[in-house]
């Protein structure tokens, strides 16, 4: 099984090679159009609880590591440290992440156990989306477009429960909404960059990396060079950026739109 991130396509963290495969699996599924649905359930029940939750290539979006870590208490650097790999995509050098698996018989997920997730509040974005794929790209004036599709693998007895689903209702009972808010914001940056044809140098992939998956360390960062006295920022915010992880994700989001490609819609340069 591959669980890549929640949305393809464009979607960060993954390379273009593995967006391209992703992509192509996905349309080669039945797609889930609007009033669609589908049968689902997943519980300690259904006889193959857990089976889904080894050997697998789970991308970690931003929004992942911090829910992920913030749970577990851990600092950024020590959370990749020990659950994490890093590698920057071939096309535009935006860092990604993925779950390292325990290196046992089935290669489990380190956060499962025989009761379930041990992180389930918290847990990843592409488990919350499984048995959906989401599929995204940007329209003309830089909204989400989405198309959905049922992944149905051969071991998943999920599909014979009965519990009935539209996607809306899923991505709901799922509490997506936030984790794809922040996921697709990360997809327009790399788009974006896409669209520009570049590529990020060493400096600015470690400015990324500081800014999406080390929020932490992003803190001093902010304090130590003085980053608010450049920009137009109310102390309001302020006091949000630095007392909040997830309004300091949305700050660096704007920050990295305004530093790497000029875009000021939601961040300014004092003048």
């Amino acid at each position: 099984m591959n669980k890549t991130s929640p949305s393809t396509e464009d979607m960060a963290p993954g390379a273009q090679q593995d967006n391209d495969a992703t992509d192509a699996f996905l349309h080669s599924l039945p797609e889930l159009a609007q009033g669609d649905t589908f049968g689902f359930a997943c519980h300690p029940e259904v006889p193959c609880f857990n089976a889904c939750c080894s050997d697998l290539r789970l991308m970690l979006t931003p929004y992942d590591v911090l829910r992920l870590r913030r749970a577990l208490a851990l600092p950024s650097a020590e959370f990749i440290r020990l659950y994490a790999s890093m590698s920057p995509a071939p096309d535009t050098g935006f860092p990604m992440l993925s779950l390292n698996m325990l290196d046992d018989k089935r290669k489990s997920c380190p956060f499962v156990s025989p009761k379930g997730c041990q992180v389930y509040a918290d847990r990843p974005g592409a488990c919350r989306t499984y048995p959906l794929g989401r599929a995204t790209r940007l329209d003309e004036n830089g909204g989400v477009l989405e198309q959905f599709f049922i992944v149905r693998e051969e071991h998943c007895r999920g599909f014979e429960q009965d519990r009935t689903w539209d996607a809306s209702g899923w991505l709901s009972d799922q509490e997506l909404n936030r984790y794809n808010h922040f996921n697709d914001r990360y997809m327009r940056l790399m788009a974006v960059c896409k669209n520009h044809g570049a590529r990020l140098d060493p400096k600015q992939i470690q400015m990324v990396f500081l800014a999406q998956y080390n929020l932490d360390a992003f803190r001093d960062f902010l304090e130590r060079l003085g980053l608010f006295d450049r920009l137009v920022v109310s102390e309001e915010r302020k006091e949000r950026v630095l007392d909040d992880e997830e309004a300091r994700l949305e700050f660096a989001l704007d920050w990295l739109e305004l530093a790497l490609f000029g875009m000021d819609d939601n961040l300014k340069r004092k003048t």
